[in-house]
């Protein structure tokens, strides 16, 4: 049973295993296997010829603090698998931007041990594809999709981290 958000664009985002306004599973994270989660999505704009899914730290210290940046998403992919390899995301179209840690691909929620950090996976439905290529920040990926998201949803989780240093 996965967990849907709807929004007034009917674009849907849904996770079997996180749930929204829920806490993140560790294996999704530093403190364990940092797979990236399984994603599903439904109901675009007929005109989209893209996706972009960025999930991001709304809390961290100085900024939102990017962990995964997929863009280029072709408009018949309507899922991201669990632990994806960027071989597979690589067939089938979909380019990674470079997340805050310096890396191409997934980086798991590894907040400073203290309070709940939220994270925000966001997807956007575009009416172009993005003349960007591999290693893209956040920042041209956003600056890129202005003017051209036909529709966007979310999916908000938090995630404490209890290691000690």
């Amino acid at each position: 049973m996965g967990f849907i958000i709807r929004n007034a664009f009917s674009l849907d985002i849904e996770s079997t295993v996180i749930k929204h306004k829920g806490y993140i599973p560790d294996r999704y994270t530093c403190e364990a296997q940092n797979f990236s989660p399984s994603l599903s999505w439904k109901d675009a704009p007929a005109n989209t010829k893209t996706f972009v899914l960025i999930i991001d730290d709304q809390d961290a210290d100085f900024k939102p603090w990017a962990h995964w940046i997929l863009f280029n998403i072709p408009c018949d992919v309507m899922e991201i698998k669990e632990n994806i390899s960027a071989e597979n995301l690589a067939e089938t179209g979909i380019i990674q931007g470079k997340n805050d840690f310096g890396e191409i691909g997934y980086g798991g929620p590894c907040p400073p041990k203290g309070k709940p950090h939220r994270y925000f996976l966001k997807l956007y439905a575009l009416d172009e594809t993005l003349s960007l290529k591999e290693g893209a920040t956040k920042k041209e990926v956003l600056d890129s999709i202005s003017g051209h998201i036909l529709a966007e949803t979310k999916l908000v989780s938090s995630y404490q981290c209890l290691k000690e240093d």
